[in-house]
């Protein structure tokens, strides 16, 4: 990993929160898979228009490894809730799609600072209830096998989904949040600790929030999952963590809360990575462990396997 940083600071890349956020999504785009595995080939890989508002659809992306009426992972990726699409997080759903024999919705909601907070959070869950209803059907999925899932900021929006998911009654089997970001401030240690030279580093952090949320608004719990008034009752959760992160402290934090709340928890904890290192699979091997950790969890609670 170290090896690693040393060859990104050497490449001069500029950061994100130097570029506007066009050009930061255009050089995350670039590079996103540049250092994932390869695209791996699956028998089924459409293109999905997701209705989230009366008006508003949001372009998703199916993968699945077979034509079977499978269960099936809502995926909402990561790139603090300004960059990242469909393209940047393809390898990765693959992976799980392949590797847990269920189908993977990708869904490519509205970014900020155009759709700002809580745009993102309204997509993801309308599309959630969309694939517990008629969705899935309209897929030949299996809708009552239901998880979400999602890395950093798709990670945050899994774990606000989960709790709107139980306040709806609407059932569902796992989330799997995987490197989420969960409080408010970014005043944990961790934050102190990682903050530059680790990948993500605390100026992005800030540009991103800036550009999706005003201040005022984030100790709105659909921002910050911690701050919610309760946790009780909501699904089983699958953590997938990075020790040398600036979320890890945050990350731990809810999984104990979620486990205080009598909430079944899997968790694992990568040590000497950082953020993002799930999708650095052609470099280090934790990032097949963790793919493989992550499609165990769905497999048991999707398949009972």
């Amino acid at each position: 990993m170290a090896g690693l940083l040393d060859r990104i600071r050497r490449a001069k890349r500029p950061p994100f929160h130097e570029l506007s956020p066009e050009m930061a999504r255009a050089a995350y785009g670039v590079a996103a898979e540049v250092l994932d595995l390869p695209r791996a080939p699956l028998p089924r890989v459409e293109s999905v228009q997701v209705p989230v508002a009366p008006g508003v659809q949001c372009a998703a992306r199916l993968f699945a490894p077979s034509h079977e009426r499978l269960p099936v992972l809502l995926y909402l990726h990561g790139g603090g809730f300004v960059i990242g699409g469909l393209d940047t997080h393809d390898s990765l759903c693959r992976q799980f799609a392949l590797r847990a024999g269920v189908a993977v919705l990708s869904l490519d909601y509205r970014l900020a600072p155009e759709h700002r907070f809580p745009a993102a959070v309204d997509d993801s869950f309308a599309a959630l209830r969309w694939l517990a209803g008629a969705g899935a059907d309209a897929l030949g999925l299996d809708g009552s096998r239901l998880a979400v899932g999602g890395d950093s900021a798709g990670g945050t929006l899994s774990a606000v989904c989960a709790l709107m998911a139980r306040d709806a009654g609407l059932p569902l089997a796992l989330q799997l949040l995987i490197t989420p970001g969960t409080t408010a401030h970014c005043d944990t240690r961790s934050h102190e600790l990682f903050a530059n030279g680790f990948l993500l580093e605390a100026d992005s952090i800030r540009w991103f929030f800036d550009h999706y949320i005003d201040a005022a608004h984030r100790s709105d719990w659909r921002f910050a999952p911690l701050l919610a008034p309760d946790v009780d009752g909501v699904a089983p959760a699958c953590f997938i963590l990075a020790e040398c992160d600036p979320l890890v402290d945050e990350g731990l934090t809810y999984a104990d809360r979620l486990r205080a709340a009598g909430v079944g928890v899997d968790l694992e904890l990568y040590r000497g990575v950082t953020h993002d290192f799930i999708k650095l699979g052609r470099a280090i091997p934790e990032a097949e462990q963790a793919q493989s950790a992550g499609a165990q969890a769905l497999r048991r609670a999707l398949r009972g396997a």
